[in-house]
């Protein structure tokens, strides 16, 4: 096979979408990525307009240049090492159809924070609740924890704040294209939001946590592409959470035996633990993700 798919001679030009695809693939493995063939199959399918499941319904069909030149420029972009969620615009989370909106604005959504998601619901009452509760999502980025959590629980009255105003109009058309009502605030942390009278029964934050000495050894997709006010944690990573922590030990911020969510970085849960402990709550949990990394801290205010 050609080294390129331009370079077929004229009455040879066009290629089926399986050949295009693993014309791909190889070329994302010699560049080293890791997830080479689920890269390509989603550029492809971009390219083609069409889902990653209908590409292999497609396998013999032949690709025009039109479509060929577009998959150059997404292919061009990925060796950049943008991330293909910025390339697509779009990032599956949580839930079937949670469909999120992203870019450079907004942290890209990881499945780690799925982990902090189900923790929070499985805390909380059942549906119908006998009474309003209140969840609210600290540094919201694109809104993905706010959004699924009411996705999940239409009942709850569900609050998101950001300290910037470009993620939260990512986070704002995201809730308007779900057909999602969240109340959205622009905070520094709990600065400007107002606790409902009874208190939340849950807060949670997925905070940035990367000391400010390890921003810059992270890979590039994360380090040139990912806006930096959504990764940089402070001296030891977690100067917001230390922050958050001691905001929601204030009277009135939770209910009692209401519970503080917070995602945190590989090393951190046993500081983050004995932070919570130390300003008076109650209890504190650890869980960790699916490769076994202490990835969400849990804690439980007074009763």
């Amino acid at each position: 096979m050609p080294a390129d798919p331009s370079a077929r001679p004229a009455r040879q030009q066009l290629w089926t979408v399986s050949e295009v695809l693993q014309w791909t693939v190889e070329r994302f493995e010699r560049a080293g990525f890791p997830e080479a063939r689920v890269d390509a199959q989603h550029l492809v399918a971009q390219a083609l307009g069409c889902s990653r499941m209908q590409l292999y319904l497609r396998f013999d069909q032949l690709v025009d240049e039109a479509r060929r030149t577009e998959l150059r420029e997404l292919i061009r972009r990925r060796l950049a090492r943008e991330p293909v969620a910025y390339i697509a615009g779009r990032k599956g989370f949580h839930a079937l159809g949670l469909d999120l909106t992203v870019d450079r604005r907004v942290l890209i959504p990881r499945p780690e924070t799925e982990h902090l998601v189900d923790w929070l619901l499985e805390t909380l009452p059942p549906s119908p609740s006998p009474f309003p509760l209140h969840v609210l999502d600290v540094g919201t980025g694109s809104g993905a924890i706010a959004l699924a959590v009411k996705h999940a629980r239409r009942d709850l009255s569900v609050t998101a704040c950001d300290v910037s105003p470009d993620a939260l109009a990512v986070a704002r058309a995201n809730a308007e294209a779900l057909g999602v009502e969240i109340a959205f605030v622009r905070s520094d942390l709990l600065a400007g939001v107002a606790a409902p009278a009874s208190g939340f029964a849950a807060v949670a934050a997925n905070l940035p946590y990367i000391a400010t000495r390890e921003v810059g050894l992270l890979q590039p997709e994360v380090r040139d592409y990912e806006p930096r006010l959504a990764l940089d944690g402070g001296p030891d990573g977690l100067v917001l959470v230390r922050r958050l922590i001691d905001a929601c030990a204030a009277p009135g911020v939770l209910v009692p035996e209401g519970r503080l969510f917070l995602e945190i970085g590989q090393g951190q849960a046993e500081a983050t633990r004995d932070h919570l402990l130390a300003r008076g709550f109650a209890s504190a949990e650890i869980r960790r993700d699916l490769a076994g990394i202490e990835r969400v801290v849990m804690g439980v205010q007074k009763p």
